[in-house]
């Protein structure tokens, strides 16, 4: 699932006559499956649906479904109005909607609107979606038909590629990753998150709550299966990312960000990243000091995740092979009692501390 991202989510649904029953249910499939890795509360986020029909409809409020599995019952039994596609009308309501409590909606959080169309509308839509965006809105516009590229181009968010995607209705599962990673950007931005993660760091990002003058951060961090080992970071209110190294790889770590201010309160934020496995080793394998009888095999680089390395060994063709096993502490040896005049196949697996093996092959020729 995906946590650490905070907004109210509206979609748009074109419910009217010109829209086949195939093409709605099509929709409804595409909506959930694009809202379905994420978290859903009041902290995390809110989906509301507006259909556009002869007059807009809330199909529920932002704050009904706070589950994904109530909230995918509830786009499933969503049923098509029929009517006019007067989608003018639609986005003036889905502005009341976007600042509305009665709706469920919150004051402070990213707003995003999903607006999924065949195209056609019965009304203007460029004056409504401009205070849309002035009121801070972020649009992603859908097309699955006719659109005029320059109307709709006009009404995203810019910049348009990234905010408007032109797909046939059966081809929508293929934009719903990138477009979820282009809410998330959104829904993200006022969020402790972590980025550019590897198998010993990542970086953290959060929002601009403080300044050089207001106040420090402190982050505290620790893996999560033992908090025992916690560690202390400080940066001036200036900063609004840091990356954390030195980490083990394949952990979860549990990250608390303290905005420590002297103007207001912040509550802390919390977020969870895991890192990735540890880097292929070896990455290289070198063959030298060949003579008729043997060669040195070498291998980089040394990792302290390693406790040992497998070197098999054989002539080719053939399918004899032999073993030397070398423990993590080395990265070369030396094979021995071959045939002269001979190609091998020499490859080295690396043996890692939680039993995982990486492998990497090299030929070689013994001399005449």
């Amino acid at each position: 699932p995906i946590s650490n991202s905070e907004g109210d989510l509206l979609f748009l649904l074109d419910s009217s006559g010109s829209v086949s029953y195939y093409e709605f249910s099509r929709v409804k499939e595409f909506m959930w499956d694009l809202v379905q890795p994420f978290t859903f509360g009041p902290r995390d986020v809110q989906t509301s649906i507006i259909h556009i029909s002869t007059t807009p409809t809330m199909e529920f409020p932002f704050n009904r479904y706070l589950s994904s599995g109530t909230l995918q019952q509830a786009i499933r039994n969503t049923r098509q109005l029929m009517g006019d596609t007067n989608t003018g009308k639609a986005l003036s309501y889905a502005k009341e909607l976007f600042f509305s409590d009665e709706a469920g909606a919150r004051p402070d959080v990213p707003k995003v609107l999903v607006w999924v169309t065949d195209g056609f509308s019965t009304d203007d839509i460029s004056e409504p979606m401009q205070l849309l965006k002035d009121m801070g809105v972020t649009v992603f516009i859908v097309s699955t038909g006719r659109g005029s590229y320059l109307e709709l181009s006009a009404a995203a968010s810019q910049p348009p590629e990234k905010h408007l995607h032109f797909v046939d209705v059966d081809d929508l599962p293929i934009i719903t990753k990138e477009l979820r990673d282009a809410i998330l950007d959104v829904t993200r931005a006022n969020r402790l998150h972590a980025g550019d993660i590897t198998s010993s760091s990542f970086r953290l990002m959060w929002p601009k709550l403080l300044s050089q003058e207001t106040g420090y951060y402190t982050l505290e961090y620790a893996p999560i299966d033992d908090l025992a080992k916690k560690r202390t970071k400080q940066v001036s209110g200036a900063h609004t990312s840091l990356t954390l190294s030195n980490l083990a790889p394949e952990t979860t770590y549990e990250v608390v960000l303290i905005p420590e201010s002297n103007v207001h309160y912040f509550s802390p934020q919390t977020t969870r990243v895991t890192t990735l496995a540890e880097e292929i080793s070896p990455a290289q394998v070198l063959i030298s000091e060949s003579g008729p009888h043997s060669f040195h095999v070498s291998w980089a680089p040394m990792l302290d995740s390693v406790i040992g390395y497998q070197i098999l060994y054989g002539p080719l063709p053939g399918n004899s092979v032999k073993l030397l096993e070398v423990d993590g502490e080395h990265n070369s040896t030396v094979v021995e009692n071959l045939a002269p005049n001979t190609t091998y196949l020499v490859t080295v697996t690396s043996i890692y501390k939680s039993g995982k093996e990486k492998s990497l092959s090299a030929k070689a020729c013994t001399q005449e």
